[in-house]
């Protein structure tokens, strides 16, 4: 890493409960590539001045989680057509004051569909409705899925996010009757963009679906990036599910961000090279 100095070009990360997921995948890269640049993550008291400083202090690229890519929208100048296609931000861009805002994490979802070739007859519940749900269920369409429920307590976000795609959503999970057979109470993917099992959270040793729709599931998909083996995920695990962590999500965003920022797309080894770093922690 260079020795901090006037000419260093700074990237930051905006998120409630930062990690060092970013941090560490976006150094580890500049520092494979001799870049004079430097990423460190915050916890906005104020997302307005923070947005502000990014702006104001010339901070080249602005990385953006849970809960504000929504929020961001109206503090941006432009939107590429991959945030305003689902109204979520999770990269910005600084061009000389411009504030332009993208979205990596549909990229992360489209491919990782692709790369564990889940079938697209497979029925799915999505369990959230906020921005991260918003490149899921977009990703899902996109994808050719027919079969998605969208849950999701907050009925207004949850119908209208449902509706766009032509989608069912419902406030709750089914229940399951006292056999756990219900056969109304599975899907065969589970995808939890929700932060229940976040390290830090409230509910970080919850399970967001439960035990039995994940045994009666065939895919468990969670979003949750820290810790990458979420109560979620290990539930999977051990019952013998195809598995798509918030790891390898993390890691795809990150890398199209990367791109976005430097114009530097790194080797396929350069890649995982900065993956390992950063799930060593």
């Amino acid at each position: 890493m260079p020795i901090l100095n006037k000419d260093m070009t700074l990237c930051i990360s905006l998120s409630a409960r930062p990690s060092n997921n970013g941090t560490r995948f976006h150094n580890h890269l500049y520092e494979q590539l001799g870049l004079n640049w430097i990423y460190k993550a915050f916890a906005p008291t104020d997302l307005a001045q923070a947005i502000a400083g990014v702006r104001g202090l010339g901070i080249r690229g602005c990385a953006v989680s849970m809960p504000y890519k929504e929020d961001v929208i109206a503090l941006v100048d432009v939107m590429d057509p991959s945030a305003k296609a689902i109204d979520s931000v999770n990269t910005i861009v600084n061009d000389g004051g411009r504030l332009t805002a993208y979205n990596t994490d549909y990229t992360a979802i489209e491919q990782l569909l692709q790369r564990t070739a889940v079938p697209t007859s497979y029925s799915v519940w999505v369990l959230g409705s906020g921005g991260m749900a918003k490149a899921t269920v977009a990703a899902l369409r996109d994808a050719g899925f027919k079969d998605v429920t969208v849950i999701a307590r907050n009925e207004a976000a949850g119908r209208a996010l449902a509706g766009l795609y032509g989608f069912v959503w419902r406030a709750e999970l089914p229940a399951t009757d006292a056999a756990g057979t219900n056969a109304a109470a599975t899907a065969d993917v589970l995808i939890n963009v929700t932060p229940v099992g976040m390290r830090g959270g409230p509910d970080a040793d919850a399970l967001s679906f439960p035990q039995e729709a994940v045994d009666a599931s065939k895919v468990v998909f969670d979003v949750v990036a820290l810790p990458a083996e979420t109560p979620l995920v290990k539930a999977a695990r051990a019952a013998g599910k195809t598995v798509i962590t918030g790891a390898e999500v993390a890691t795809i965003q990150a890398l199209e961000q990367f791109v976005l920022y430097t114009g530097i797309r790194p080797t396929e080894g350069q890649v995982r090279a900065a993956e390992e770093f950063m799930r060593v922690q």
